[in-house]
């Protein structure tokens, strides 16, 4: 399986400073035995073609980190969405009720999930506490999404 973990952060991606959060997505994809790939790419139409090319080379998932905020180059949501066949939008909703419980900025969050062909593309927040936050839903039905996306069956 084949995964990528994209950080879209336009000053980590010029160096002014070390990404933070695509460590802990890389970590936790390799953890699951996916075959991963780490890119960090400016706000802007980078996104979508780094989402793209993920859904062309047929990987299984990406994860991205960043870009779901409010601030006016914060469009990762609007990248995704502009790549999705399917939106789950459960996922999102639940994150941002789960991140709420910590602090309120979490409500400001914008990210979606979704599928793009047989990819699952899932948004996080740039902070890493709403990482660990998202990382830990995904454990709870990543697999079953997987299985869906490749035309399981449901279990009985």
């Amino acid at each position: 399986m084949t995964a990528l973990s994209l950080t879209v952060s336009t000053r980590a991606s010029a160096g002014v400073y070390e990404d933070s959060t695509g460590p802990l997505i890389f970590q936790w994809l390799t953890e699951r035995g996916f075959d991963t790939a780490r890119r960090v790419v400016p706000d802007g139409p980078g996104v979508e073609a780094a989402l793209r090319g993920a859904v062309a080379g047929r990987l299984r998932m990406v994860v991205t980190t960043g870009g779901t905020g409010i601030s006016p180059t914060d469009r990762t949501p609007e990248h995704t969405r502009a790549v999705l066949d399917l939106e789950l939008p459960g996922f999102a909703e639940e994150l941002r009720r789960v991140g709420a419980a910590h602090s309120p900025h979490a409500l400001l969050s914008r990210g979606v999930a979704g599928v793009a062909g047989r990819t699952l593309i899932v948004n996080l927040p740039g902070s890493a506490s709403a990482v660990r936050d998202g990382l830990r839903l995904l454990d709870g039905f990543y697999r079953h999404a997987l299985e869906q996306i490749a035309g399981g069956d449901h279990p009985r």
